[in-house]
């Protein structure tokens, strides 16, 4: 990578770390110049993201035809415990790096309502972005855990400050709740790392995982001398390297020695891993910070939970549950979709019962959220005897586009319903109506992105949980009917939201006068959302090509790992237990 190139993808994560340095250089008293610089800043994060994206854009540019890390940046950190400053992207990470620059930005725009301590608050802001794409970026679990923590205190405040009445509350709730997560995290990470063995990697693999280490001088040692000096132990053989875990949870046993109760040291990181990343997600019963948080949180900080942050539980499942453990995540199948499909009942169920206009929203972010569960759950491989690498692959690209589907629609419903309360000051859904005849242009915005929500085709949301329903088929039907049929109480909920605020009678509620139309700033954010739900919605390709290659890959490496290692391991048990029966009988 020559320097343009490095300094551009490093920008990524620093540039939020400078603009909210120099934040602190200017007077606390011009508002209107903290709100213009933030954006700006968080506009100089999105630029380089489309830049990437955009094809021909030099060797920079997203290389869709191959599935390997690209745009590497790996720099020794701390050598004496293997860990590096790794950055990288991928078909998994990339979309959902778009995702989160764009949501960043439109959620600064609707940040001009915030009037309170601005300056703390973009402070805070552009804090929170860098842990976000840093959380996307990071190939090194140390770094990733890092990151992820960075993303806990701007949060805290965010939340705790400039929240609604029961602010502390909702604060608190989040902070334990993400702790807890995190702790969980934490204790697998040093599982995973004390228990890895660089020596169990061939010289390919070794170069596979990007693993890297420096002669005296300074030069990057190739992997056959690195192999040596492994060999040789004149290295540290640990490693938190995602990649290289990969690695070693797929070609090699040290993750398979019993710990606790006969399972397996990836068993229990599996399970620690998936709770952590499921109070993230939030599945139920781990989801009740969730609905606090997003009432509570002023309308920039919901978009952005909804936006992004929930996805970095889904993104955790993915890019480290799996590939590292997969032997717990096969034995875990049936465990890790009960709770998606439970997610998507329970979810639905109770947006249902709430009158609070963004209670309702949240708990629709739990139940969609649940196909992304679910999606990533399916382990085909378990229904009898049948190996179905297609529905893991329909699976997983079903469950990253929910998520970037999701993104967008949940985003802009929370916007939407942040413009009404700005207006009117309550969320109560008895007190609205007939809000179509005050505000057409609103209207029809937020119809549509609740229609992208519901999971209407041609919309945004459709595409990922039909693929997520398709690949269900064949683990389990009951399952599958079962996802399916939530779109039936979804529908129920997102319609009669619909009918009660801007259809049927006149509004009842207080400040009528207040109800005026959609401003042009306000258009200007919820414009590109209600774009990008018509535009992925039909033309879901265009998020498709950066996934394929990197999915299908996994997809591969998996299937390769089951077919060699899973299914002797079954047939094995199979016969010593038919032998048994046969010893046993008369």
């Amino acid at each position: 990578m020559d320097n343009v190139a490095f300094l551009i993808v490093i920008s990524l994560i620093f540039t939020p770390v400078v603009g909210a340095i120099a934040l602190l250089f200017l007077p606390a008293e011009n508002k209107s110049l903290l709100r213009w610089f933030t954006l700006a800043v968080t506009l100089l994060v999105l630029l380089p993201t489309l830049y990437i994206a955009l094809p021909g854009s030099s060797v920079l540019s997203f290389q869709t035809d191959t599935a390997n890390i690209q745009d590497v940046i790996q720099v020794a950190w701390i050598p004496s415990f293997d860990i590096q400053f790794f950055l990288g992207i991928d078909g998994i990470s990339f979309p959902l790096l778009l995702l989160t620059a764009l949501i960043a930005f439109l959620a600064m725009g609707a940040s001009w309502t915030i009037d309170k301590h601005v300056k703390s608050y973009c402070v805070l802001y552009l804090l929170l972005l860098a842990g976000m794409m840093g959380v996307f970026m990071s190939l090194d679990f140390f770094l990733f855990y890092i990151f992820w923590e960075v993303m806990l205190l701007p949060m805290y405040f965010l939340i705790g400050v400039w929240g609604g009445p029961r602010k502390e509350y909702a604060a608190i709730k989040f902070f334990l709740y993400t702790l807890f997560g995190s702790v969980l995290m934490l204790i697998a990470l040093l599982m995973l790392y004390f228990n890895s063995d660089l020596r169990q990697l061939s010289a390919p693999q070794l170069a596979a995982a990007h693993v890297a280490a420096w002669d005296d001088a300074g030069e990057r040692l190739s992997p056959e001398a690195f192999k040596t000096r492994i060999d040789a132990s004149e290295y540290p053989v640990h490693t938190f390297n995602i990649l290289a875990l990969q690695q070693l949870g797929q070609h090699s046993e040290v993750f398979d020695q019993a710990l606790l109760w006969g399972k397996s040291i990836q068993w229990w990181a599996f399970l620690l891993l998936f709770i952590g990343f499921a109070i993230k997600v939030p599945s139920v019963p781990l989801h009740t910070w969730l609905p606090d948080a997003h009432v509570e949180a002023p309308t920039p900080i919901s978009m952005i939970l909804a936006g992004v942050l929930l996805k970095m539980g889904g993104y955790g499942i993915v890019r480290i549950c799996y590939p590292i453990c997969p032997d717990a995540g096969y034995d875990l199948v049936w465990v890790v979709c009960s709770v998606g499909v439970f997610s998507m009942v329970y979810g639905a169920f109770a947006a249902l019962a709430q009158k609070d206009f963004k209670r309702m929203v949240a708990y629709s972010s739990v139940s969609h959220m649940g196909y992304v569960v679910l999606g990533l759950g399916v382990w085909s491989a378990t229904a009898g005897n049948v190996f179905d690498p297609i529905s893991w692959s329909m699976g997983v690209k079903g469950a990253l586009f929910q998520m970037i589907g999701h993104g967008i629609s949940s985003a802009g419903m929370f916007f939407m319903v942040g413009v009404i309360y700005d207006r009117v000051h309550h969320r109560d859904l008895n007190q609205f109506g007939g809000l179509y005849g005050k505000m057409p242009i609103y209207t029809a915005m937020a119809m549509l992105l609740f229609f992208a929500g519901l999971g209407l085709p041609g919309l945004c949301g459709f595409i990922g949980e039909a693929f997520v329903v398709l690949s269900v088929w064949k683990l389990s039907g009951t399952l599958a009917v079962i996802s399916a049929a939530v779109v039936i109480l979804t529908a129920a909920y997102i319609l009669w939201a619909i009918q009660r605020v801007y259809l049927g009678p006149e509004y009842k509620g207080p400040h009528p006068e207040a109800l005026t139309e959609i401003t042009w700033r306000e258009t200007l954010i919820a414009l590109p959302l209600c774009v990008l739900a018509v535009v992925l919605g039909v033309f879901p390709s265009l998020m498709f090509r950066y996934l394929d290659k990197t999915v299908d890959q996994q997809v591969a490496d998996l299937t390769e790992w089951t077919e060699q290692v899973k299914l002797p391991q079954l047939r094995a048990q199979q016969a010593e237990a038919d032998q048994d029966v046969a010893a046993n009988q008369p």
